[in-house]
């Protein structure tokens, strides 16, 4: 049950919504999180229990540990959940890749384990990592409370593909949020701009060219149609990945949450460097404050920095996904933030904006092809039809392809204008005036009911970093 189906739509959220307002506030967080327990559970029966089960550990570790005297005992403490918990990642997510590399390199046959990934299992080892350290540290108190605590990790908006949340900048908002119904308005809004991004927008543009371009042999594809792959799918991957954000942080408005954002047009950067302030910017945050701040930051010499930078990515690209396609992706962009360091940024700057934002975003192109094909050979199969001006086969796209694609360019390139800007501010603002409300009201139903209609239009499409 994804925030887009029928079901979703037309059942559980208006029901839920209802029961969330009618009981007293003392009780709704235990109402929220049975609620967030059963959506995961009803999405990944097989697992509910091992993630309950290391949570619950998680917590217990972390109050033993700030109830030790010694800072050896902390560090044991600390050591034993982060093994458990990066344990498990590694377990579901990188065991047959080991395993499968290790075949190659040495000859053998080792049979590869009948693993299933776990919805959501790389956004909750990273929360459950900010929550250990910064409690460690001391950014934090402990939660005192199983019950709160479970709800952080589990509070069904952001459980499967993020935000990435910190525990505190939601500690305060789980004991004592502000529901209001501006909030819960500017919330339905938000939602509703997501809902219209993903379904009438991100799975128009996969049913109707992306999918289909991806699928031909890449050898066959003509240069026109490879542009045109690449093109869509990096609209489309953006519309869809934001579009989950903006529906979660509107669910979380509803219910007095404010969960941080995830996107800022990353498309109107002007270097790459830009672009990872604007994508993903939890993730970014998070990979910044665990990892590249620990590993020295700016305060090390430049080579070491540069080493620490291609580390970083190359640690992004394996947490998405354990492949030699996500690592030649991380490698990439590694490569790229150095240079940009050394020299490719000053000649960016010294362009005219247009010309280094369309650089910048021929780049990003190039590399979600990494991103989509997930296989070496077929991705350099791809970039030969895209440079090779090849006639190969004309692949037929459909007509209602091109109205999602224009959509998705405006969405994408909508706030390099300053009444572009203020129309977004309207949807992301927290309070309206009653005129701008009954617009919004207006706009927001209207796209409600246009993507319940093309819910059955086109093949179900799950989010894609459901796939992370």
């Amino acid at each position: 049950m994804t925030f887009q189906s029928s079901l979703f739509l037309t059942w559980f959220l208006p029901v839920f919504l209802i029961l969330y307002f009618v009981l007293r506030k003392w009780i709704r967080n235990s109402f929220l999180l049975t609620i967030s327990i059963l959506v995961y559970f009803w999405a990944e029966p097989k697992f509910v229990f091992i993630l309950l089960a290391t949570t619950c550990l998680d917590f217990y570790l972390v109050k033993w540990m700030c109830a030790a005297s010694e800072k050896s005992t902390k560090k044991i403490y600390l050591s034993i959940s982060l093994i458990t918990n990066v344990g498990l990642l590694f377990y579901f997510k990188y065991t047959n890749f080991f395993i499968e590399n290790l075949n190659s390199a040495l000859g053998t046959e080792i049979p590869l384990l009948n693993v299933v990934l776990p919805l959501g299992i790389s956004f909750y080892t990273f929360e459950t990592i900010t929550y250990l350290v910064d409690v460690y540290k001391g950014v934090y108190p402990p939660q005192h409370s199983l019950k709160n605590y479970l709800l952080y990790i589990f509070y069904f908006p952001k459980m499967i593909a993020g935000p990435i949340v910190r525990y505190n900048e939601i500690a305060d908002q789980i004991t004592d949020r502000k529901e209001s119904n501006d909030l819960l308005l500017n919330g339905f809004y938000r939602f509703c701009i997501g809902l219209a991004k993903k379904v009438l927008i991100a799975n128009q543009l996969a049913y109707y060219g992306v999918d289909k371009l991806f699928y031909v042999n890449p050898s066959d594809l003509d240069t026109a149609s490879a542009w045109i792959a690449m093109l869509g799918y990096t609209l489309q991957i953006y519309m869809d990945f934001s579009a989950y954000s903006d529906m979660a942080i509107g669910l979380g408005k509803m219910m007095g949450f404010r969960l941080p954002e995830n996107f800022d047009a990353p498309y109107t950067s002007s270097s790459i460097t830009e672009f990872w302030k604007r994508w993903h910017i939890t993730l970014g945050t998070w990979m910044k404050n665990y990892l590249y701040i620990p590993l020295g930051g700016n305060r090390v010499g430049k080579s070491r920095m540069y080493v620490n930078l291609c580390l970083i990515f190359l640690i992004s690209a394996l947490w998405h996904k354990a492949s030699w396609a996500f690592v030649l992706w991380g490698s990439f962009y590694g490569i790229l933030l150095v240079a940009e360091q050394l020299f490719f940024l000053s000649i960016l700057n010294k362009l005219p904006k247009f010309l280094s934002l369309l650089i910048t975003f021929f780049l990003v192109n190039i590399s979600t092809v990494l991103f989509r094909m997930d296989d070496v050979k077929r991705t350099f199969a791809f970039y030969k039809a895209l440079f090779s001006y090849n006639q190969g086969t004309n692949i037929e796209i459909r007509p209602e392809f091109w109205l999602p694609l224009s959509m998705a360019i405006l969405f994408s390139f909508i706030p390099l204008s300053s009444w572009g800007k203020k129309l977004q501010s309207y949807f992301y603002e927290d309070r309206n005036s009653l005129k701008r409300h009954l617009l919004l009201t207006g706009i927001s139903l209207l796209l409600f009911v246009l993507a319940l209609s093309f819910n059955t239009r086109v093949a179900f499409s799950p989010f894609i970093y459901f796939r992370f």
